[in-house]
Parts: structure tokens; sequence; C-alpha cells
């Protein structure tokens, strides 16, 4: 009987460093029944011909073809699930009518379960075509619509981490699509997190309950409070937006006379489990307590190019010890792809460093040394990620979860332009960064178990 579930060769593209793109060229990669790599042999090594040899030809053995590459699986820190039905719409409107008019509207609707069922169903299938191992979901109020998406989750093999929203502030939010009340809004969150763990234990790859205010403005103190108090409880992760936009920020400011993740932080919602979307308008302070508390930033790109009004200083906030991963943000995002997000991280970076109005001169224009490359972006997407969820994923070595996506470079609709057989592997790599379609991702692994592929 073979000692490992399953055998893999290939080159592969790892995070080495936020930097820096580690290079395996024709690896052997040996999956462990639980799906985590157990080792990994490079053709330097003394016993790569023996090992091949023992393995090639046996059914649990997987060659990669001429073009194909293994990336790490896609982590995605900040996914509104329900929201998946209004992705592509109206996102030329200001946010609060965007969410009154749209957002709040769709969200509401998850109170029928069949409805939840169909949308959830379509959007972890989606994300998983589109390379994203582990998503970090808020759902909507409803608790059993929630456990639906854990569900999904759980069933497909996506590593799925999802909250239960809570939006229990009557003032803020709207009278058909709220919590009853605090005392409701906290019970609910309780028996969400009992119900996650308990089908965590089935879970080969790991489903996790997130306490999930959505953010302060829609929240009472003593749902903040009791949320807080109930993360500490069951060890759970926190997710929720911080300074997202000039509106949030200057909210939680005069509420509080504190910045959003001071207030946060009183609240007992920052933690090493915690993830918080945006964060465009942190300051120095801010920045020094998310380091110290753990707390890492859901980056999102493409969505606060629409609703943000800044752009993040990514490079800034990664050199204050901040942890950092990417997010779609759907629907505030409209591409389910971090191969899209990856992209613009890296646009908005460069826009930030060059500054965008002509009419301010040049050496004024622009944030210096606030670029990222396609390599940090890359990081952001994966080993961040992996990082920011304080899980062993998001990077091709040993000890981590077998989360790949297995990239076709040849695919007849979506080749990527190589015509060099010479070409330097580190531009193979950048080419796939920027040029991959969902055609090209053959097939997505998850904990050592295929969940996707794709036909020819």
């Amino acid at each position: 009987m073979n000692k490992y579930s399953v055998v893999f060769k290939g080159t592969a593209f790892s995070s080495e460093s936020p930097k820096e793109v580690k290079i395996l060229r024709d690896y052997l990669f040996y999956i462990n029944s639980d799906g985590m790599i157990e080792k990994m042999v490079s053709p330097d090594d003394g016993d790569y011909q023996s090992l091949l040899d023992e393995y090639q030809g046996k059914e649990n053995f997987h060659s990669l073809a001429d073009g194909q590459y293994f990336l790490p699986g896609f982590v995605d820190l900040h996914v509104h699930a329900p929201q998946w039905a209004q992705s592509g719409t109206a996102l030329d409107i200001p946010l609060y009518d965007w969410l009154n008019t749209y957002t709040f509207p769709i969200e509401s609707k998850f109170a029928d379960l069949d409805f939840a069922n169909e949308v959830y169903q379509e959007v972890v299938s989606t994300l998983l075509a589109n390379g994203t191992t582990t998503a970090l979901y808020f759902a909507t109020v409803h608790k059993q619509a929630s456990l639906e998406l854990a569900k999904i989750c759980a069933e497909k093999g996506q590593r799925g981490l999802v909250g239960k929203v809570v939006m229990d502030d009557p003032e803020q939010n709207p009278e058909y699509y709220r919590d009853a009340d605090a005392k409701t809004a906290l019970a609910d969150t309780e028996e969400f997190i009992l119900a996650v763990k308990e089908l965590a234990k089935s879970t080969k790859q790991g489903v996790y309950p997130v306490v999930t205010p959505r953010f302060i403005p829609s929240c009472t103190d003593e749902a903040l409070k009791g949320l807080g108090e109930l993360a500490v409880k069951y060890d759970t992760y926190v997710q929720s937006h911080c300074s997202e936009s000039d509106w949030e920020h200057g909210y939680v400011k005069e509420r509080f006379n504190k910045n959003d993740a001071f207030a946060l932080h009183d609240f007992g919602l920052l933690r090493e489990k915690s993830v918080m979307a945006h964060c465009n308008f942190l300051d120095d302070d801010d920045a020094e307590l998310f380091a110290k508390t753990g707390t890492a930033i859901g980056h999102c790109p493409i969505s606060n190019a629409y609703f943000a009004n800044s752009v993040i200083p990514i490079a800034h906030l990664h050199s204050k010890g901040v942890e950092i991963g990417l997010g779609s943000d759907i629907s505030g995002g409209f591409s389910p792809s971090l191969f899209d997000n990856v992209r613009q991280a890296v646009m908005s970076s460069r826009m930030l460093e060059d500054g965008v109005n002509p009419n301010v001169p040049a050496e004024e224009r622009g944030k210096p040394n606030s670029r990222i490359t396609i390599n940090e972006a890359f990081y952001l997407a994966t080993a961040g990620g992996g990082e920011s969820l304080s899980l062993p994923i998001g990077r091709l070595a040993e000890n981590f979860a077998w989360d790949v996506q297995i990239i076709d470079t040849k695919i007849g609709t979506a080749k990527i332009p190589l015509f060099d057989e010479n070409e330097e592997l580190i531009d193979i790599f950048q080419k796939i960064m920027y040029l991959a379609r969902p055609e090209n991702i053959r097939e997505v692994w998850v904990q050592g178990e295929k969940v996707h592929s794709r036909g020819e």
C-alpha cells in the first residue's frame, strides 16, 4: 500500500516572502491522508529519481502536462455571499443608496431558505472555479440561512469561514431587515457558533464560525460588547468593516470620539483572529494597534475604487507590521476573481504613488513609496491571507494544506502568450498573474481533495 494519498509532479510558484516568489521547478509533492504536504522533493535531491520511480504510473500519481503550473489556492478575506445575487449592478451610485436600494432588499430575501440555498450553492461553486480555496464570508442576519452557507462550503470542499451578520440598531437599519434587538442577535450568534463548530467536526478542510458585526454604525453598544464577549468565550474569528469610507470613519469618530480601530478594540473585537475589511483611513496609531493585537486587513482594491473614497497605503501599513490579505468584496467588488483583484491592487498602488490629479505638479502629485509589485499582490492573495487567518494555507510548503489551482497556459480559448521555450519561469509566473482567466484554471484542490475541474 502506498504511504501517501496523492503524489504530484510539476512546477509551482509560491511566496517565499512578501516580495519574493519561490520557483519550485519539477518538484514532487507528497500529500498525506489529512491533505497536508508531508514531503517536497527537488530534482536536486538524491532520492528524487527513486521516489519518482516508486510512484510514477500509480493511480494516485499526478504529473502536470506541458504548459501547466501549480499556484496556491487563493484566500479571499472579504466576501458578502448573499450579494452574489446583485453582483455587477448599480456600482455607479453612492454607497448609502446602493445599500438601501439594492443590498438590504436582496439580503432580506435570505429568510427564504430555498432562495438562500440557490444563491449560496452558486457563489461557492463560482469562487472555487476562480481558484479561491478559502473564503471569509459575511452571510445575513438570518441564523438558518447562514448555517446553510457553512453546510454548502463543507459539502463542496471549500474552506469556509462564515459569519451570521449582526445589525441591530433600529436607527441605522431598515425595519424590514435587521436583528430584532441586541439580545436576539447575541442569542442567534451563539447558537450559530455552536452549530458551525459541530459541523466542523466532520469537515476535512475546516469550516469556522465568525463573529460578524456588520460595522459599528449598524450595531448598538450592547450588541458590540456582547459580540466581543462571544469571540473570547468561543475563541472565534471576528470580521467587520473598519474605516472604509469618509462617512463611516467620520460617523464612528463622532459617536465615540475615537477612530474606528480603537472603538472596535474597546469592545474586544480586535484580536489575533480578527480581519477588518478595507481600513483605508487607518492612521499610524491605528496601524500599531492592529499590529499589536494581531488584527489583519482584508484589502479590497476593486471595491475600494468604487466606494472607499481613497487608495489604501498597503506598502506603508505592511511596513508597520500589519498582516494584510486580499478580498473580492462581492459585490462592492464586481469580480469573483482574486486574479482581477491582484491586478487592481498593483494598479491602485501605482496611482497612489504617482498621483492622479494632472493639475498638481508631478513632484507633489503622489505619495512616495506606495507601489507594490505583482509579487507582493500575489503574496496578499495567498500567503498573506493564510497568515491573516493564522492557518497553514496559502503556501506550497511542507506542513501546509494541499490547496492548489492547476493553471493551464495552453487552453485553446485562453492561451497565454509563451512563444520562447527558454522563457524564464519568473516571466511565465508574471504572465499567468496578469493574463490568466477562469478557463486557465484546469483543476482546484482543497486539503488534498479535488473540488473543481474544467473539461477541454
